[in-house]
């Protein structure tokens, strides 16, 4: 009865499993041009720096934009098709550095650090850099004495921060690592103002009347431009195509449309709570749900296989077996899953060279820091058999595999299985920070239609929503396993 529970149960997870994945690709590329050439360039961005690059949540998966549009012009030029990767910005560099990218297109600007690891094109925009503020007191950067300003990690408006603190007292510098995050704390009152692009800062604008901003005097000129890998074949050409551009006209009738300021009409008061707001691109967040099973069903499954036999080493009368495992239970448990996750990402090509997609650096991560918690519950289980079973299975002879697989396995996964669904999941919500390596997750859904729409709070409690519904479908799957399991009580 409980082997064909577990077969059953193992079915049912990879039906599960086959079904997530015919649906989402292994890559996960977060937006493909109709395939018009033969061959591919993969561009790296960051979808949250609109009008250059932003995901339209009422479109699926769209990325648009600005550098969208001139990324699409090139690569036609050249005869390529273009895929878009969305990743953090601070991660952009990385990516490129490791090939996982062709290039870089996201409002970036060439400076002394960057050109050490990368190579940049001619510039194709020069922007400035501006203060926003929601507060109408804050004029001149003389006004932010005793302030919080906000910047976007690894941006060049650090250094722009950094040079209002030398000239002004007491201004308290924080980084987020996006753009829609510093303008979500200054709704909130947590900062008093963000250094912010003024191509970028132009939308913001147009979108909340709350918003005023002004120029930074003396600040660099922020030219965007392509970054490419180190010594990339096609820097030339595309510095070729951004000149003819220039002269054609191409870059300045792109430039128009999306950073053309409009018209801004008077904030209409909203009430405190409208799931309206959010309604077209509710099924923008469902679709990440499909990307969070296909992580959590594989992890799962890793998780429990390799726990089981590390469990096994740590009850083995084998010193270097029981060492092995006690090292890797106390080096998974005692350092943070986000740090697991960008070393395996982040490392793995500069030490491999193999360019690892981030749906096996997810499944391995998750995998890999679920099996050191799983080898602990199952070991306590086995431990907690009556240790007369074993006594009674050695004097008649069987085999130290057939009892662990068909005496007391059976009934320490009885005992632990409230604990191992406990950690399933808990696995679960901690998939969230899949996100942290471009993968577009519940979550991550959540934050960009929430930053698209100045509405955090309901797309928030929809993504809050969606994770209650799926742990209690894990919750009801436990209890059904433990009904049967105890059929034979």
């Amino acid at each position: 009865m409980l082997k064909r529970t577990y077969v059953l149960l193992s079915l049912a997870l990879l039906i599960i499993f086959s079904a997530v994945g015919a649906v989402l690709p292994m890559g996960e590329h977060q937006a493909l041009a109709k395939e018009k050439h033969k061959k591919t360039l993969v561009m790296g961005t960051s979808a949250d720096y609109a009008p250059y690059e932003y995901i339209d949540t009422t479109k699926g998966n769209k990325i648009i934009g600005f550098d969208v549009d001139v990324a699409n012009h090139i690569a036609d030029k050249l005869g390529y098709n273009l895929v878009i990767k969305d990743m953090d910005f601070n991660g952009l560099v990385p990516a490129l550095d490791s090939k996982r990218v062709d290039f870089v297109m996201a409002g970036m600007t060439p400076n002394a650090e960057r050109k050490k690891k990368v190579d940049f094109s001619n510039t194709y925009y020069q922007a400035k850099q501006l203060v926003v503020t929601d507060n109408p007191k804050i004029k001149t950067i003389q006004d932010l004495k005793g302030k919080t300003i906000g910047v976007q990690l690894g941006s060049i408006q650090e250094n722009e921060a950094k040079k209002i603190a030398d000239k002004v007292d007491k201004v308290h510098i924080e980084k987020r690592n996006k753009v829609p995050d510093l303008v979500q704390e200054i709704m909130s009152k947590r900062f008093d103002g963000a250094v912010i692009e003024d191509g970028v800062a132009i939308e913001y604008l147009n979108k909340n009347s709350d918003l005023s901003a002004f120029e930074i005097p003396d600040s660099a000129s922020a030219g965007s431009a392509v970054a490419l890998q180190k010594g990339s074949k096609l820097t030339d050409d595309f510095n070729q195509q951004i000149a003819l551009m220039k002269k054609n006209g191409e870059l300045d009738k792109i430039a128009k449309k999306w950073f053309e300021p409009k018209s801004k009409k008077k904030a209409e008061k909203k009430s405190i709570v409208d799931f309206s707001t959010i309604m077209p691109s509710v099924p923008y967040i469902l679709k990440g749900i499909l990307t969070t099973l296909k992580f959590v069903v594989v992890s799962i499954l890793l998780g429990f296989v390799l726990g089981t036999i590390l469990s096994l080493c740590k009850i083995s009368k084998v010193k270097v077996l029981r060492w092995g495992a006690d090292a890797y239970t106390s080096i998974f448990r005692g350092t943070p899953l986000i740090l697991q996750l960008l070393i395996i990402y982040n490392a793995t090509p500069q030490l491999t060279g193999y360019k690892i997609e981030p749906f096996l650096a997810g499944v391995l991560t998750f995998g890999l820091n679920s099996a050191a918690y799983v080898s602990e519950i199952i070991r306590a289980g086995i431990n907690g058999v009556d240790k007369g079973q074993r006594e009674a299975s050695m004097a008649l002879g069987v085999s130290y595999g057939s009892m662990m697989r068909q005496i007391i396995l059976p009934q320490a996964l009885k005992n632990i299985l409230p604990a191992l669904m406990n950690e399933f999941i808990t696995l679960t919500k901690e998939s969230a920070i899949i996100a942290v390596i471009g993968t577009t997750d519940i979550m991550r859904r959540a934050q960009i239609v929430g930053a698209d729409t100045y509405r955090y709070f309901e797309p928030l409690i929809t993504a809050g929503i969606i994770y209650y519904l799926m742990v209690m479908a894990l919750t009801v799957l436990g209890r059904m396993l433990e009904r049967r399991m105890s059929r034979g009580d």
